[in-house]
């Protein structure tokens, strides 16, 4: 039996979640998140993440089972992937991944660095040096114990820059060597499909746009004052979720809540452009939609002659 994947990418509000759901139903699917912000518990609305309806019509999996206090990569949910994804096989389902984390379905598809597991200790102390001390002085620290690797990296950059010294403490090799050496497959034996919902700018403009107005109709200030009240690292992932920082910064009362919503739009379009331009440049798709999913059908159609 062939070992099937469907991926769908996609920048934020272009319909990949809903095409995901209608395919699945189609193909007897099971869909995977591959969205950096869905893997956390409590920002369900600010995250985008499937309803309970949503979840009532299609099988969905990796989605919300880490804590917000907790800095996710792209390296565990990997892991993750690639068993939730054998396990669906074994079930005599077809995974569908879905999601706008570029780097997540590019390591799943093309392969990663062969770096061993990060060794618990070594993360925990990073962590907290990350947090008493700030992201400026953990890249201080990698500049002084491995400089080839801050080189490489953005100071502000804080999931790659304690990445970078949590490897070389592990290991006592530098990521930029790591990445030197040949990429290995997680997933060898699977056949993927990939679709690409590539829509014009204009069009994923007005969807942010919208998206971010029912958010705030949804209850998205409550759930950034369930952050606040987390007393939380601002470096962490789930702090940096679109809309988040601006929000704090109105429930604060540092700016006003009509300012922090155009932020917050602007910002969000801004990232759904770069979004756009990776998925362009960097993903080899087989299936390109020049359009947002919406229901129609010629799209599940596409898809179901390519899969067949």
């Amino acid at each position: 039996m062939p070992k099937n994947v469907i991926v769908i990418a996609g920048p934020t509000a272009s319909g990949k979640s809903r095409l995901a759901i209608d395919l699945a139903k189609e193909l007897n699917g099971v869909i995977v998140n591959a969205d950096a912000s869905q893997v956390y518990s409590g920002i369900p609305i600010i995250a985008a993440s499937p309803s309970a309806e949503d979840k009532q019509e299609a099988d969905h999996r990796l989605y919300e089972y880490l804590d917000v206090a907790v800095n996710g990569n792209v390296y565990d949910w990997l892991e993750k992937a690639v068993s939730e994804i054998r396990l669906i096989w074994q079930e005599g389902k077809l995974p569908i991944v879905v999601g706008g984390g570029g780097l997540y379905l590019d390591n799943l598809i093309n392969g990663t660095t062969p770096i061993p597991n990060v060794k618990p200790q070594i993360r925990e102390e990073i962590l907290s040096f990350l947090e008493k001390n700030g992201i400026e002085a953990l890249y201080n620290k990698l500049e002084q114990e491995d400089i080839e690797a801050a080189k490489m990296l953005k100071p502000n950059d804080t999931t790659r820059v304690r990445r970078a010294l949590e490897i070389f403490h592990s290991t006592g090799i530098s990521i930029s060597e790591w990445y030197k050496k040949p990429m290995i497959q997680k997933l060898p034996e699977a056949e993927f499909l990939t679709i690409a919902l590539l829509p014009d700018k204009k069009i994923l403009d007005e969807r942010c746009d919208l998206r971010f107005e029912k958010m705030l109709d949804s209850g998205a200030i409550d759930e950034v004052k369930y952050l606040i009240s987390r007393n939380l690292s601002f470096d962490l992932p789930a702090m940096r979720a679109k809309g988040v920082p601006e929000l704090i910064e109105a429930i604060q009362g540092n700016i006003s809540f009509d300012e922090a919503v155009d932020l917050a739009k602007i910002h969000t379009r801004q990232y759904a452009k770069r979004q756009l331009t990776w998925f362009r440049n960097k993903l080899k798709a087989d299936i390109v939609f020049k359009d947002c999913y919406t229901g129609q059908k010629d799209f599940i159609n596409d898809v179901k002659k390519q899969y067949k």
